[in-house]
Formats: C-alpha cells, structure tokens, sequence
C-alpha cells in the first residue's frame, strides 16, 4: 500500500505518523512516534522519550487514535 503516512501529527517535538496496512484481515493502521531533536544544525528523530515527553504523547497518540476511528470507514478493502 502507502509508501507514505496517510496521516501526521506533530505537537512540539513529539510526532506520530499513521501508516495503513493491508492485511488478510483488511486494512490495518499503524503508528511509529518519535521525538525530534536537533543535532547541529540538523534536525533527527528519537525513538526515546522522557518523562516530560510523556503527556504531549499521550495527546498525539488520542489526536492519532481519533483520526484512524474518524477515518477507518472510509477505507476500501
């Protein structure tokens, strides 16, 4: 399927990316969240997360969970 996220979420540094799948079962979404840090001049992603990260998470991963639920009806199998 999508080479690409069908859907992104950035608050402050945390960023979550929602990924369809299909599957034998149909479509599936997926999520990958990382932290953004800059490194220099250049701008990287974390998959490690402090304790202070923790709060914004939770609202990307509720944004990203609303939008697949919002989102998954639509979807063609």
């Amino acid at each position: 399927m999508a080479r690409h996220p069908v859907h992104e979420i950035c608050r402050g540094l945390i960023k979550v990316r929602v990924w369809r799948k299909r599957t034998r079962d149909g479509i599936r979404h997926m999520v990958a969240v990382s932290r953004l840090y800059r490194n220099g001049d250049v701008w990287k992603e974390s998959a490690r997360f402090g304790r202070d990260d923790i709060p914004l998470m939770r609202l990307v991963l509720d944004e990203a969970h609303t939008w697949i639920y919002q989102n998954s009806s639509s979807v063609k199998e």
